[in-house]
């Protein structure tokens, strides 16, 4: 018996968490400049079995590297320190970079040194994420776990989806910062039936978008050659600026919560078509949003 509960002990085991969690942020892409993401979270550690037959605690697993996916990538602007179309200047309290992409475009952005993931790569994906996570967390379990993968996947999305970037400067959180985002659906009805081609509109519309709020527009100026707005505010967390191109942003009167969003929508759907009714499920990332009816 003592032999056996001894290879038990020994024996390499992996432990899998699926849908650990998900995270909300925007990140810098050569292409399209600034774009909103939403990634759900899987783990796999592996390891010898301890003396309570265990690679690692469940509780452990979720609670460390949930916290530390929240603190690090969630809600923040990820950027690729490795890429050559990047310019950035770091202080103790803040980062100020500047990304160019495209065609002759380019973004530029200040905010406090928390709002931002410099991430240890020349562009950011799904795997170059996911490798450097894993280097900042090797550090994070106990001895019995000898390696960690952690995978990020979107979710599967049958209809009409789009990206975008916000900031919410009276938000107490972390929606604040001027620059984090969400790959969300959206579901229209009009007078009570779907309505598949409006949310088409909508998606496609605002595909790659930076909604902004005409409040904290405070200019337009131009760089090379290519017209851009201005947005700057101050928050509980600090200072934030982005200047971005006029055509990768949507203007609306309100902040851009989710619930504004929806409502706006809605409304815009009403003036041009006074005589119908029309209910808006906006999401805001997975499975969380607002419903607008107007």
């Amino acid at each position: 018996m003592q032999g056996a509960a001894a290879t038990r002990v020994q024996e390499f085991m992996q432990l899998f968490v699926d849908n650990l969690t998900n995270i909300d942020f925007s990140y810098l892409d050569s292409h399209s400049g600034l774009l909103g993401g939403t990634w759900l979270a899987h783990a796999v550690l592996g390891g010898r079995l301890d003396n309570q037959g265990m690679v690692c605690d469940f509780g452990i697993v979720k609670s460390s590297l949930r916290e530390w996916l929240n603190r690090e990538i969630d809600h923040r602007l990820a950027v690729p320190v490795r890429a050559a179309n990047l310019s950035l200047e770091e202080s103790a309290q803040s980062i100020s970079l500047t990304w160019r992409f495209g065609l002759h475009r380019q973004l530029r952005c200040l905010c406090p040194r928390q709002a931002i993931a410099l991430v240890d790569s020349e562009q950011i994906t799904a795997d170059s994420v996911s490798a450097w996570s894993i280097e900042q967390l090797r550090n994070q379990f106990p001895d019995t776990v000898a390696k960690l993968d952690l995978r990020f996947t979107e979710e599967t999305i049958p209809g009409p989806s789009y990206r975008y970037s916000h900031g919410l400067k009276k938000h107490a959180g972390n929606c604040q910062r001027i620059a984090h985002g969400h790959r969300s659906r959206i579901e229209i009805w009009e007078n009570g039936e779907p309505a598949p081609e409006l949310e088409l509109q909508w998606a496609q519309s605002w595909q790659d978008i930076y909604i902004g709020s005409r409040e904290d527009l405070i200019g337009e100026v131009e760089k090379e050659h290519v017209a851009c707005y201005h947005f700057a505010y101050s928050a509980q967390q600090g200072a934030f600026e982005l200047i971005i191109p006029k055509q990768c942003c949507y203007l609306i009167d309100t902040d851009s919560t989710v619930e504004l969003i929806a409502s706006h929508i809605a409304e815009t759907l009403k003036q041009q078509q006074p005589t119908s009714s029309f209910r808006v499920k906006a999401f805001e990332g997975i499975g969380k949003g607002a419903i607008a009816e107007r």
